[in-house]
């Protein structure tokens, strides 16, 4: 079997306005991001199906690992806040200058709660990924970023 992850490296300047209003909105979570012992902050903005945006960052605590990341923030207030709309896309972004570009990715649990949400609502979320201001990472799905992903099919752990 062969596994492939398929990421786009997109020109900031090659988005729609959409695209970057949304990875805006990323950074703007990330300038209130808590991440006194880091000092990596992260931001992100969910789009729901309806246009409306959630936005999440980082938030540290000392007695690691308390904290959360910025995209799990997001995408559990979204299911919290409105709980039957769909997660069309999101936007990752961290403007620390410990964030490598080309490489600037969310952690394994991130990956599993966003692949887990595009199982849940049966269709792939679109991730936008932006270290400080450089070149824009995209995914088409989740499943691109974790190919061999935590599933249950019939109560059975696949």
């Amino acid at each position: 079997m062969a596994v492939t992850c398929e990421v786009a490296l997109i020109n900031s300047q090659n988005l729609s306005k959409g695209e970057v209003e949304l990875l805006g909105k990323a950074h703007e979570a990330a300038a209130n991001a808590y991440a006194p012992y880091s000092g990596f902050q992260v931001g992100a903005a969910v789009r729901l199906k309806s246009g409306t945006v959630v936005l999440g960052n980082n938030q540290e605590n000392i007695a690691y690992p308390s904290g959360l990341c910025g995209e799990r923030v997001a995408v559990f207030a979204a299911g919290a806040q409105f709980p039957e709309e769909e997660i069309e896309s999101i936007a990752i972004v961290s403007p620390s200058p410990l964030a490598v570009p080309d490489a600037f990715m969310p952690c394994g649990s991130c990956r599993q709660v966003l692949r887990e949400a595009e199982l849940r609502q049966k269709t792939p979320i679109k991730i936008y990924l932006q270290a400080r201001d450089e070149v824009v990472m995209v995914s088409k799905s989740a499943s691109n970023l974790l190919p061999f992903s935590f599933t249950i099919q019939n109560g059975v752990f696949k």
